[in-house]
């Protein structure tokens, strides 16, 4: 993709896992500008990555020709309105990666043409494991889109979704499932530990048992079931404690525990965009 500046408008663990995953996929920092109210922070950012910083939204934006809006969604309202004066002269590409906020509150807050791309992260993106989901209305070209997927492709998958809508139920899977991962290992290591395994052993082997599941999944082509079927001899360990399993519902806990996430992103999206 053509060099192009790019200024994250906040500098949070977002805004830096994105801004490592850009200069490690050989962007040069010089052209990554950081609009940041926290002096200590803005320090750390320009001692880590060597991008630039300031304390001024409005002058990031004049500058940049990609923005990323990366504070939080209760205080993008606010931050979004005092930029639209400066977006309206150059028209910078915006990526929204607040949670909650919909493209018709963007667009109201920063100028309707402005365009505006929203993207769903999620915490592994720092270490460049990230998996995002994007969405843009139908007047945004490839171009925008392209550059768009290049700056999320560099902290992991990306993937785009053809309703807005979506970006609920994408909420609901990749942007709350790390914590439903961790919460399964916890459970895990703390029975391990029941069954009289040592702290430290039963901790590395379910992150490793994890990551290595992950990445059987990742690169094979047999579907889950099969991968599961595949390590589940009849009347074996592993079959009984999966009939455990699906005698305590978990299919069922898991639907429900998702709908969950999806029902509170809407509540969450309707509150948030609301305007004042």
């Amino acid at each position: 993709m053509k060099t192009r500046n790019l200024a994250f408008i906040g500098g949070g663990n977002m805004a830096s896992a994105m801004i490592n995953g850009l200069i490690e996929d050989g962007t040069d920092p010089a052209h990554i500008l950081v609009a940041e109210p926290d002096e200590s922070r803005r320090e750390q950012l320009a001692a880590r990555f060597g991008v630039r910083t300031l304390n001024d939204n409005e002058e990031a934006a004049h500058q940049a020709d990609i923005i990323v809006l990366a504070v939080k969604p209760q205080a993008l309202k606010e931050v979004a309105t005092s930029l639209a004066p400066a977006l309206a002269q150059n028209r910078p590409l915006c990526l929204s990666i607040a949670a909650g906020i919909r493209l018709a509150s963007l667009q109201s807050w920063l100028g309707a043409t402005v365009p505006v791309i929203r993207v769903m992260p999620n915490t592994p993106a720092m270490l460049g494991a990230g998996a995002s989901g994007l969405y843009a209305p139908p007047d945004i070209g490839d171009e925008l889109r392209d550059q768009a997927e290049h700056i999320m492709r560099a902290t992991g998958i990306a993937v785009w979704l053809d309703e807005e809508s979506q970006m609920d139920a994408l909420t609901a899977v990749s942007g709350s499932g790390p914590a439903y991962f961790f919460l399964f290992m916890e459970a895990m290591e703390n029975s391990a530990r029941k069954l009289g395994l040592e702290e430290k052993t039963a901790h590395l082997l379910v992150l490793q048992t994890a990551l290595g599941a992950a990445r059987m999944a990742l690169e094979s082509a047999s579907e889950l079931a099969e991968l599961r079927n595949s390590v589940t001899s009849p009347g074996g360990t592993t079959e009984k404690a999966l009939e455990i399993f699906t005698q305590g519902g978990l299919t069922e806990l898991v639907d429900k525990a998702l709908s969950a996430a999806r029902d509170r992103s809407i509540e969450l999206s309707e509150s948030l965009g609301k305007e004042q």
